[in-house]
């Protein structure tokens, strides 16, 4: 089991008053819950950026490690022409 470590955090009026507001409605049994609950989706989105950043980095070192690079409009234009050579085929 985790230990409970007692924090105290500023927030502005309107998150106090947003806090208050689910607790008193029900939604929330304390101001605890809502900040724990929003600290743990904080977290999972942090890892997840974190997981899509390294992916990112593993991409452009792949491509780095390619090889030399093709012009855009080159490869458009062999798309176009394979586009163009197909229609005619067919």
């Amino acid at each position: 089991m985790s230990t409970i470590e007692r924090m105290t955090i500023t927030v502005p009026s309107e998150m106090a008053a947003t806090l208050r507001q689910s607790v008193d409605g029900g939604e929330y049994a304390s101001t605890s819950e809502v900040v724990r609950e929003a600290l743990r989706e904080w977290m999972r989105r942090r890892d997840t950026d974190r997981r899509d950043l390294d992916a990112l980095r593993e991409a452009i070192r792949l491509g780095d490690e390619s090889g030399s690079s093709i012009p855009g409009e080159t490869v458009f234009a062999e798309l176009r022409d394979a586009i163009a050579r197909r229609r005619s085929q067919g």
